[in-house]
């Protein structure tokens, strides 16, 4: 049975947003200057151990516009291109999914609970921030895996939305690269 694993990169001020600088926001970019080997690696495992993507409508596009079309991405962008992707959104008709995705339609958590069943290993979620936000206040996420940078960015999306009742974590893994970066892994505390 597969799990759900939230995996992103934040700020140490809990910042998810333009990691990459695609989406032109004030902060944009702002892990480049902190990329090295280890964490290509840790995120090319992190996709090999991986059975499918859960994406949210903006980061969907997004991806499905760009990674089809990236040279020299090796055995990383062949996963990609031709891994299972689920878009949750309630805009998007199934003639817009393509790339190998298929439209989530109906109750999500239902959804969710089904494809779950039918694979074996993680269904990750990268980006796709609205989706989080939803997911986190219905409990649907089996794991957290956060790739924290030394940077504080002060504005931004956050991870993890407001809410009125505490959600306690326990970490279950942790890992520093050389960059001062470091993968903070938790899965929702048991009762």
């Amino acid at each position: 049975m597969g799990k759900i694993v939230v995996s992103e990169f934040v700020s140490l001020d809990g910042v998810m947003e333009d990691p990459g600088g695609a989406e032109g926001t004030k902060h944009g970019g702002w892990t480049f200057p902190f990329g090295s080997p280890e964490q290509e690696q840790f995120k090319a495992e992190e996709l090999v151990k991986a059975d499918a993507l859960l994406l949210g409508r903006r980061t969907y596009q997004g991806f499905a516009a760009a990674w089809p079309s990236m040279e020299g991405t090796g055995a990383y962008g062949e996963k990609m291109n031709s891994m299972p992707k689920y878009v949750v959104s309630t805009t998007l008709a199934d003639s817009n999914v393509t790339w190998n995705a298929t439209l989530l339609k109906g109750d999500l958590a239902q959804e969710l609970a089904r494809i779950k069943q039918e694979v074996g290993q993680d269904i990750l979620i990268f980006g796709s921030g609205q989706l989080v936000h939803s997911m986190v206040a219905q409990s649907l996420i089996d794991e957290y895996r956060l790739m924290v940078f030394p940077v504080i960015l002060g504005s931004g999306k956050r991870v993890f939305p407001e809410a009125d009742e505490k959600t306690t974590l326990t970490l279950v893994e942790s890992k520093p690269f050389a960059s001062g970066v470091m993968v903070l892994t938790y899965r929702p505390a048991k009762s």
